[in-house]
């Protein structure tokens, strides 16, 4: 029994409007706070909502669920991303977002645990939500609990060496009920991920390092739902998948510049990325 409020939602055109809804939500929240990441926040929303709304099991009414799978945003700065979707699968009142970073608010600058119901750990350090997947799903494996635990980190937060160390602790367990996602936009804050510290070839590093490895469009649906469902099948070792994406995806005039990391919008930025993202 499915325990997601709104039952797993397949089609694609469906999901690609969440992700529109998503992406607008976010847009408002950074706009109304003055403070917050853009970029990366747009540029994994298409991996999010395949997880959370064709993939996940959980109950929003009961965040505690035992038998609910884990999502952990690794790369936490990216929290507009994922308070807009917790929104949208019904933790909280949609109105909730207007107080973002606000002084007492449960939608602090990176997810709380102790917060915001729902969040499984706090996360903005980055490096260390592969490691606390790991520690999760070994638990789930422990328990004998079939649910499964996604992890999504930054390509600039793989730099990271203790992302490494934890690669190597999944695949030495063979922690088959983890699927890590790669939101490989090419952009960190300092600029180009290359450039600020080299992580290619990041297929072939991952593939070295034991996991089961899977390159996709980070946008494409259906190239993500058809991934998502290749994790789940595979048995004995555990799943990333690089997400190819690009920064600020969905507003023309944010994507592709690594300025509009740490940058929110303009009243007049946030109309116009409306605009454009209705009618995309």
């Amino acid at each position: 029994m499915s325990h997601a409020k709104k039952g797993k939602v397949t089609d694609i055109g469906e999901l690609t409007e969440i992700a529109k809804k998503i992406r607008i939500s976010i847009l408002h929240m950074l706009t109304r706070s003055g403070s917050g990441h853009t970029g990366g926040s747009l540029s994994a929303v298409d991996v999010a909502v395949a997880i959370y709304f064709s993939k996940m099991n959980f109950d929003p009414g009961n965040p505690g669920w035992e038998g609910r799978d884990r999502f952990i945003l690794s790369k936490g700065h990216a929290a507009p991303l994922l308070y807009a979707v917790m929104a949208e699968a019904g933790y909280f009142p949609a109105e909730t977002l207007d107080y973002l970073r606000r002084v007492e608010s449960p939608l602090q600058g990176h997810p709380c645990c102790r917060k915001l119901p729902g969040v499984e750990v706090s996360t903005g350090s980055l490096g260390q939500g592969l490691s606390v997947a790991n520690g999760m799903a070994l638990g789930l494996r422990l328990d004998n609990n079939p649910a499964r635990v996604y992890c999504i980190m930054g390509d600039g937060e793989v730099q990271e060496g203790q992302i490494w160390e934890a690669a190597m602790t999944a695949a030495h367990y063979k922690i088959d009920n983890l699927c890590a996602v790669v939101d490989s936009n090419e952009l960190q804050i300092d600029g180009p991920v290359e450039e600020v510290m080299g992580i290619q070839p990041l297929h072939d590093k991952w593939e070295a390092f034991g996991w089961h490895t899977i390159s996709i469009d980070g946008h494409d649906m259906e190239e993500i739902l058809k991934a998502l469902d290749e994790a789940e099948r595979v048995k004995g070792r555990p799943t990333v998948i690089i997400a190819n994406t690009t920064k600020g995806r969905g507003v023309s005039f944010f994507e592709d510049k690594a300025e509009y990391h740490g940058v929110t919008p303009t009243e007049d930025e946030f109309h116009a990325a409306v605009k454009e993202i209705s009618n995309g």
